[in-house]
């Protein structure tokens, strides 16, 4: 069964051939003897207690990973939780991380605030210059990428950054949140660790916070015996749940999102008051080219810019459907402007007339109309 369809079919859990799958919100799992208590543990092959493993967490996880087309899959409790055990899987005290940047400032803060005090070296590179991502990787013992990437939606050269990582020895580790399974499929590339904030699209009615790694099945036993069991970022049975509703409609929430973000895209980029847009699937974006080499479609998520910051705050201000907010992946339309966020101006050298926005699920001519009338009050 093909990954897409396999979203909308779960094997039930109980004798009774459920369609839904009940919901395992239990926080430890009894044995019949002393012996069986004893195998479990040392085999991993039966659930003994939620922070370790639940049927309906395990669920989602076979899921993400049959539709990453990874060997298997580890679920958090937020898209960080997922990120931090993941960086902290492949380094140790003395490593080189190489960062290409943007990334999602969260996990730029991580790698800055927390990684330095552990003695790793972190080096940050613009991801769109691939020459200097190849240089910086002499040594390094891990490769950082988003792509498309944080905000100005740069689509990285994967083919020859994960041939030089390997070359290198190093772990290559791809946030593919915007891709959402759909767009991209970094692993495909030869990426070795793929994590995703499954708060994003694999959730979509915005009532879920969870993360989400796929990779080979040996690494992730050895993040669950670790990074999951020890740091406690894990999944609660509830929200995995939540999550397995949200994939039923995931493929056709994608294309909405897909269909409806080029309109509006197309809309903003011939709209004189707009200076430039940032959509990977436009002509006019400089990735367009590794766009259509990587990338089958398209999310909801790009940016536009405007003149100038106090332009920006007048335009999110002035907006009636897009809500100012974080996150994204929901049905809701929202923005979020760059000056908001210190470091993506002072790091990244976005521009504080940068806003974000994703295009939900209302229809897109409304969305236009809100946004006409919103640009029509910029002096």
């Amino acid at each position: 069964m093909d990954p897409w369809t396999a979203l909308l079919h779960e094997p039930p859990l109980t004798p009774h051939r459920e369609v839904v799958p009940p919901i395992y919100q239990n926080s430890l799992f009894t044995f019949e003897s002393v012996e069986a208590f004893e195998a479990a543990i040392q085999t991993g092959d039966r659930h003994v207690y939620t922070r370790g493993t639940n049927p309906t967490v395990r669920l989602f996880e076979e899921k993400i990973a049959a539709l990453e087309g990874a060997e298997d899959a580890v679920a958090f409790a937020s898209g960080m939780g997922a990120i931090a055990a993941a960086v902290l899987s492949v380094l140790e005290a003395g490593d080189t991380l190489v960062v290409a940047t943007p990334v999602y400032t969260n996990a730029h803060n991580f790698f800055t605030h927390i990684l330095s005090r552990f003695g790793v070296r972190v080096v940050f590179v613009p991801g769109r210059d691939t020459p200097a991502v190849l240089e910086a990787l002499k040594g390094a013992q891990a490769l950082y990428m988003e792509s498309p990437a944080f905000f100005t939606l740069d689509v990285l050269d994967l083919e020859p950054l994960v041939a030089a990582a390997r070359e290198e020895g190093a772990i290559t580790l791809l946030d593919a949140t915007w891709n959402a399974g759909y767009a991209l499929n970094p692993h495909a590339w030869g990426v070795d660790l793929v994590v995703h904030s499954a708060t994003k699209y694999f959730s979509g009615h915005a009532d879920v916070v969870a993360g989400v790694v796929t990779g080979p099945k040996a690494h992730l036993a050895r993040i669950r015996r670790r990074e999951y069991a020890l740091l406690g970022a894990t999944l609660s049975p509830m929200h995995a749940w939540l999550l397995l509703r949200g994939l039923r409609t995931l493929r056709v929430r994608l294309k909405a999102h897909e269909e409806g973000a080029l309109k509006v895209a197309r809309f903003l980029e011939a709209h004189p008051k707009v200076r430039r847009v940032y959509h990977p699937l436009l002509p006019s974006h400089p990735q367009h080219a590794l766009a259509k080499k990587y990338l089958k479609g398209a999310s909801g998520l790009f940016t536009v810019e405007l003149e100038d910051e106090a332009a920006a705050r007048a335009f999110c201000n002035a907006l009636e459907l897009f809500k100012i907010g974080v996150s994204w992946g929901g049905f809701e339309s929202l923005v979020f402007p760059a000056c908001c966020t210190p470091l993506l101006t002072r790091a990244y050298g976005i521009s504080k007339g940068a806003v974000r926005l994703h295009v939900g699920l209302e229809p897109p001519e409304a969305l236009i109309a809100d946004l006409e009338q919103a640009l029509a009050r910029l002096g």
